[in-house]
């Protein structure tokens, strides 16, 4: 089979699965169904790992659905375009699918009949449109499975529609993730009416053309700069369009958080990076300095305002999508570097990040499943009988402060040298944002499974961060914990630990980055025409200063969880608290309003601040 063959499989896989578990599940018993999904899922791994495999020799692999092949450098063709930046994304998708539906063999009690089934299928819709945005070459394309996976991730939140929790949190999922999608599809219409090309290629070489011609950039370029990456960076959840993320997965079923978190939000960094650098980094486009620099303002923001909200949190699923909020503004800052460097640094980090996410929101399920809740402070001491998960979940608090050897360490290593290269005050951003998010996680685990401190007090002035009140998630309590769901977050830890001890995998992602930034090439390869040579791929690999700035970020996480488990909790907040972190928690109301003002200031910002530049 040829290589392009594979782009429209890897696809076409899930979407077949989906169809065929919606039909045959209503007949089937519950372990018919999960081995009928497990064997679909695993057919798209084998089909990822193909593809991976094959780029790496390649480069690229193009696939022009029907041969409808470009003339004259036009086409309206649909186009897929693989590199390894690509396929080794949708490979992450598809292997945390895999995991999550063996993690959920146990976890559903679903009816045989009419909805018996649709569980999984969902799950296999979803990563059908997350493969196919990794995967496309056109512009249209990606709204097509931006709004595909979108539609089934709403669905999969409020799942559990008896409860109205997960209903109330899908539709702010799905409002605010729906209104920055058409903002997108505005700014598509906008390059479409300017170029007459829908291909991200095609666009490219299109404003780039008419720069040569003598026609500047303008205002309208901006424009649909900021419009197209309003969905993206919405999906992205960085700031201030992060709002929906913490709502969503407070509420949302612990496997279906484990795929938001691990890949999903992971997908559009991707996508600003990609559009970004296809479309908008050439001569018609907006220099690189001016993007760079209002992304690493975003990156930033976004950094320290999740780590800062994920230490406030006692809802353990809460914390752990401020957690993801403050390691996607330090993707999104290695990412924002616009070289290999920062690239691959931010590719490593994403891989062992998966993992460890994935791996906690899962053990968090234990706990729901074992006792009814995820309160932190309700679950004070009460599961000192699960050894095993609580070694887990240690080891993942420690992956997420970026101990070495884990995956997250390397890549936190190889993105904050890179940063520190760019503005030396960088690689502190990283090490405190890492020391707050992987000791708030510990916290958690040192008091839940080890009962370690008083009890703490509840306090007024602590309020909900929806401001209504809200509660720890609670469902009726199963007596035994299933196997899988203890032995995936386990696989789940040992590969974030793999990436980072495996030379192999930050080689392949090294590369990978250096293909991703090559512009000229990707143009060369998808309008049928030589290119040069990508440049010389970065080193990724541990260094003194990595492994030191490492340790720093772990000892700092083990100290404050430390403190924060040995405070008297008679003892009131600071000053520092009510004048700082008591105004950003009530930034987070949970009201639909809000978070729909907050896309449109952020927006709005974002191109002022552009236009300001140029």
């Amino acid at each position: 089979m040829r290589t392009a063959d594979l782009l429209p499989l890897a696809v076409a896989i899930p979407l077949l699965g989906a169809a065929v578990l919606a039909v045959a599940g209503r007949w089937l018993p519950r372990r018919g169904r999960d081995a009928l999904a497990t064997l679909w899922a695993a057919a798209d791994v084998v089909c990822l790992c193909a593809l991976w495999a094959r780029t790496g020799s390649d480069g690229r692999a193009v696939s022009w659905l029907g041969d409808w092949t470009p003339t004259g450098g036009h086409s309206v063709g649909i186009v897929l375009v693989a590199d390894r930046i690509g396929s080794g994304l949708a490979l992450l998708v598809t292997v945390l699918v895999l995991a999550v539906l063996c993690y959920s063999w146990r976890y559903f009690d679903e009816p045989s009949g009419e909805h018996g089934g649709m569980f999984p299928a969902l799950l296999l819709l979803f990563e059908a449109g997350m493969c196919g945005f990794a995967l496309t070459g056109d512009l249209f394309d990606a709204f097509v499975f931006f709004e595909l996976m979108g539609a089934v991730a709403y669905a999969l939140t409020g799942y559990r529609i008896e409860d109205p929790r997960p209903l109330q949190g899908a539709l702010a999922f799905g409002l605010v993730n729906s209104a920055a999608a058409y903002l997108s599809l505005v700014g598509i219409g906008l390059l479409y009416a300017r170029t007459g090309e829908l291909g991200l290629a095609q666009i490219g070489a299109a404003l780039d053309e008419r720069a040569a011609a003598g026609h500047g950039r303008d205002a309208l370029v901006v424009i649909a700069f900021v419009l197209v990456l309003a969905g993206p960076l919405v999906k992205a959840a960085a700031a201030p369009f992060h709002f929906w993320l913490p709502d969503a997965h407070a509420v949302a079923p612990s496997p279906v958080c484990m795929l938001l978190s691990g890949v999903m939000v992971e997908l559009g960094l991707y996508g600003v990076a990609r559009i970004h650098r296809v479309v908008f980094a050439g001569a018609g486009g907006l220099p690189d300095a001016v993007v760079r620099d209002t992304l690493l303002a975003v990156g930033v923001v976004t950094a320290l305002v999740g780590a800062a909200m994920c230490w406030e949190q006692r809802h353990l699923k809460r914390m752990l999508a401020f957690s993801t909020v403050g390691h996607v503004g330090l993707f999104l800052i290695g990412a924002a570097l616009l070289d290999p460097a920062g690239l691959s640094g931010a590719a490593v980090y994403v891989a062992g990040h998966a993992g460890a996410k994935a791996a906690l929101f899962g053990l968090t399920g234990v706990l729901l499943d074992r006792y009814g809740s995820v309160d932190e402070h309700g679950l004070h001491g009460r599961a000192r009988e699960l050894r095993l998960p609580g070694v887990l979940f240690v080891l993942g608090a420690l992956a997420l402060a970026g101990l070495p050897p884990y995956g997250t360490g390397l890549g936190k290593a190889v993105a904050e040298e890179a940063a520190g290269r760019e503005l030396g005050w960088l690689p502190v951003v990283f090490v405190l944002v890492s020391a707050l998010t992987g000791g708030a996680v510990l916290r958690a685990g040192l008091r839940v499974f080890g009962g370690f401190g008083l009890p703490p007090i509840e306090r007024p002035e602590v309020a909900a961060t929806t401001g209504e009140g809200e509660g720890p998630e609670i469902r009726p309590a199963e007596g035994r914990v299933p196997k899988p769901m203890v032995v995936v977050p386990a696989l789940l830890l040992a590969g974030c630990l793999s990436v980072g001890v495996l030379p192999g995998v930050g080689r392949a992602l090294a590369s990978a980055a250096a293909v991703f930034t090559d512009r000229a090439g990707y143009l060369a390869d998808v309008l049928g025409h030589p290119g040069p040579p990508p440049a010389p791929a970065p080193e990724a690999w541990w260094t003194a200063s990595g492994v030191g700035l490492g340790l720093l970020s772990a000892l700092l996480a083990v100290a404050f969880a430390t403190a924060a488990v040995r405070r008297d909790p008679r003892r009131g907040t600071g000053g520092l608290y009510r004048r700082a972190v008591l105004p950003l928690r009530r930034l987070h109301s949970g009201l639909l309003g809000d978070y729909v003002a907050w896309l449109a200031v952020g927006l709005a910002a974002m191109l002022v601040t552009l236009m300001a530049q140029l």
